[in-house]
């Protein structure tokens, strides 16, 4: 999944031009789903505003892109079906309010519980559907108004475009990295198609196709900055018993599909986001969507991609993607509606390509079947239904083969090497499950002054864990005796209070990964 990503550290110019590829790449996204929540496509565009400047400005991982979102227009069709738009702007508020409120709480750190195997659904599940979503534009309207797929000429045309901005991108960092390859890209591709005047399909004629027929000539992308207003509801009970279960569908979801791209952002660059950061960082931006007119979002995967493989990695990028955005509506309209839709849909192949985990045929083809079985349940349930379902079932299910396979819960194989110190060897899981039969397996009063405790087979999950051995640790400390501590994360060792004296570092040996801990969250 990762090798088509770059993990370069980012800096001012990467940031920028990265920014600026990100907007152009948005500004079709957003307007598709606003049509697909059913509003207009300013409202769409401007949620992507807001929330990728909101997002990046106060939320927990630097270099994510927020935006208008398919999995949260889904949840909000029917509310603007049955109740119209306004009332869409107060279930946004809401749901802001509730994702806060999961922030002030912690909540974020759970996110670190989703297992592994749920991880990998979740991120090939969505790459099929930005896969899939792609597909769309190689439809076009017939005599009718029907959408049919592109035929002959407009078809091989198409595919070549889209061929050519693929080469570009996987090509030009071979010979320079001083641009982000996305960027040129769309430059040379747009370039190419007006001064050759080539019959190729632009981002205006994707917002015509959307639009009824007798407002397709006057179809424009411009716009003014968004403006405060309250939502034109009543404010009474009633309001909020309409909105409140589509705020909190939007809620879950928004932050479910954050918190996973920030993992999986996390793991790509090497770093850690702050999950309770970022839940309050989208309760903000969606708040502020609701009064300001936007259809509100979250954090987009297929976006974050872009702006990693080019290069942006600080909160200037997301700053960046959303002032540029807002610029395309107020000034440059004209040019973002020439785009071809080819250079922008080429774009998006390549990230599905850098997005889908190819290491999942590994484990299809290893001896853990549990874990294929979870993988391929989350992966079909992302694309057949819905994602915060596809989670929370990855996560049963997950915690249901945990629970079978880990009955045992941890075990320490014990020796004594040749300075006559004792060795704990400790195998599985450290977590709140565990914790105590971990104590059971330690006798400090009758150990030699000196005990080491290997944890290279085993894994700390949570604080829980990490308090337990803090525990120890004060036990031995008592009775005057030494421990040693070896093949523990740094994480681990960072939230140590008592036992972080004892912890031997070993950065060839020692192993990386995260704990659900408030602390680091």
């Amino acid at each position: 999944m990762f090798d088509l990503m770059s993990k370069a550290k980012g800096n001012v110019k990467n940031d920028v031009l990265s920014g600026i590829t990100v907007a152009l790449a948005l500004v079709p996204e957003a307007v598709a789903f606003a049509f697909v929540a059913g509003v207009e496509p300013m409202v769409g565009l401007y949620a992507a505003f807001m929330m990728g400047l909101i997002t990046s400005a106060i939320g927990g991982r630097p270099g994510m892109i927020s935006g208008a979102t398919g999995a949260m227009a889904v949840v909000m069709v029917a509310l603007v079906a049955q109740h119209g738009v306004q009332y869409l702007f107060a279930a946004v508020i809401v749901a802001g309010c509730l994702q806060i409120l999961a922030g002030v709480f912690k909540l974020g750190k759970f996110i670190r519980l989703v297992p592994y195997p749920v991880m990998l659904g979740f991120v090939n599940g969505l790459a099929i559907v930005i896969f899939l979503a792609q597909l769309g534009q190689f439809k076009v309207l017939d005599g009718l108004g029907n959408r049919v797929w592109m035929q002959g000429e407009t078809l091989y045309l198409m595919l070549g475009l889209v061929a050519l901005t693929m080469a570009i991108i996987f090509f030009l960092p071979k010979l320079t990295k001083a641009v982000p390859a996305s960027l040129v890209a769309i430059v040379g591709v747009t370039a190419l198609v007006h001064s050759l005047d080539l019959e190729a399909r632009t981002v205006i004629d994707f917002v015509k196709d959307m639009l009824p027929t007798e407002q397709r000539d006057t179809a424009t992308l411009a716009g003014e900055l968004p403006s405060f207003h309250l939502p034109a509801v009543p404010f009474n009970l009633e309001t909020l018993y309409i909105v409140l279960p589509t705020s909190i569908i939007l809620a879950l979801v928004g932050l479910i599909e954050s918190l996973l791209t920030l993992t999986l952002i996390d793991e790509i660059t090497d770093t850690r986001g702050r999950g309770n950061r970022e839940c309050v960082g989208q309760g903000v931006a969606n708040t502020v969507n609701g009064f300001f007119g936007g259809m509100g979002g979250c954090a987009m995967i297929g976006q974050s991609m872009i702006n990693i493989n080019s290069g942006g990695r600080g909160r200037l990028s997301g700053i960046t993607a959303a002032l540029v955005l807002l610029g395309f509506i107020l000034f440059a309209a004209p040019w973002i509606e020439m785009i071809p839709l080819a250079a922008l849909v080429g774009i998006m192949f390549i990230v599905v390509i850098g997005t889908f985990e190819w290491a999942s045929f590994q484990i299809i083809r290893g001896i853990n079947k549990e874990d294929a079985v979870v993988l391929f349940l989350v992966t079909a349930i992302t694309v057949i239904s819905d994602l915060a379902i596809a989670v929370i079932v990855g996560v049963i299910v997950s915690a249901l083969v945990f629970a079978w396979k880990h009955a045992k819960h941890i075990e320490a194989k014990t020796h004594v090497d040749q300075d006559g110190w004792k060795v704990y060897a400790l195998q599985g899981p450290l977590f709140f499950g565990s914790v105590l039969y971990f104590k059971s397996l330690f006798d400090p009063q009758n150990d030699p002054d000196d005990v080491v405790i290997d944890f290279q087979g085993s894994r700390v999950w949570d604080s829980s864990g990490v308090d337990a051995i803090d525990g120890l640790a004060d036990k031995y400390k008592e009775l005057g005796k030494k421990l040693h501590i070896r093949h523990i994360s740094p994480e681990c060792r960072e939230l140590m209070t008592k036992a972080q004296e004892y912890v031997e570092m070993n950065l060839n040996e020692d192993p990386r990964y995260h704990i659900a801990s408030d602390k680091l969250g």
